[in-house]
């Protein structure tokens, strides 16, 4: 009798076993099919709709490093930073070679400015041999250190990235910048300039070209990206300094 109820008894445990791998793969559909609603309102930019969807499917499954790092990207996108990361290190800390996963939660430390947090996600991200896209780490690693004021190791990692895309006008813009604070507009120019072929509307990019030209006292040239400001950032804080640099330079040097 003994015998026959622990063979029951085994029975009935692998059947409850499999009902519960059952359940789980339902449950990671229903929220793969959240996620995906959630991402399709991701790229229309609906960050609250996406939002919404998302935090449904996470009711529903939360073990999917996908759906966090999703999360960590509306939570971005939404100026929400301390929920961001706390997604964006679920992702990793279930998959640890999410690549993608790490350089986002490296993105969100550099817009907390916790540039050395930055760097270690993305040194780690730049030692991965099959990330498609090596040039954004090694870009955003010399964002990191330039806001340090460690110039040297910012030029450096923006001229490796520019070795894998020569023409990745974050890179050159970044490179540019480094030129300005170590004292070399003639070189920032130089990088701007061919930033600007690859990134024709940056307005980011056209203060900065501008500001170099005021600095070699091309000062025509600074009025024409300082227009170019105005132009396609209208109404904006940017666009009302260049405004005010144009006023300055007509008054001061162009009289």
């Amino acid at each position: 009798m003994n015998k026959k109820w622990l063979c029951y008894t085994g029975s009935v445990v692998f059947i409850f076993g499999l009902a519960s791998c059952a359940d789980i793969e339902l449950l990671k559909k229903q929220e793969e099919a959240g996620r995906l609603v959630g991402e399709a309102y991701m790229s229309q930019n609906d960050y609250t709709a996406a939002l919404n969807e998302l935090l449904k499917a996470e009711r529903t499954y939360t073990n999917d490093p996908h759906l966090h790092n999703d999360l960590g990207l509306v939570y971005m996108a939404k100026d929400q930073l301390l929920l961001a990361i706390e997604h964006l290190k679920k992702a990793v800390a279930l998959k640890p070679d999410y690549a993608p996963a790490r350089n986002n939660l490296g993105t969100a430390y550099l817009a907390m400015k916790n540039w050395d947090s930055a760097i270690v996600c993305f040194k780690e991200v730049s030692r991965d041999l099959l990330y498609a896209t090596p040039h954004y780490p090694l870009s955003n690693l010399g964002w990191a250190y330039y806001n340090k004021k460690e110039f040297a190791l910012a030029e450096q990692f923006y001229r490796e990235a520019l070795k894998i895309d020569p023409n990745f006008p974050i890179a050159l813009r970044g490179l540019g910048l480094t030129y300005l604070a170590i004292g070399n507009p003639r070189d920032a120019v130089i990088s701007f300039e061919r930033a600007v072929k690859y990134a024709p509307v940056f307005p980011e990019l056209f203060s900065d070209l501008a500001g170099a030209y005021a600095i070699l006292k091309e000062y025509n040239k600074a009025l024409l990206f300082y227009r170019k400001v105005v132009d396609t950032a209208p109404g904006s804080q940017l666009a009302v300094e260049a405004r005010n640099e144009i006023t300055r330079i007509q008054k001061e040097h162009l009289k």
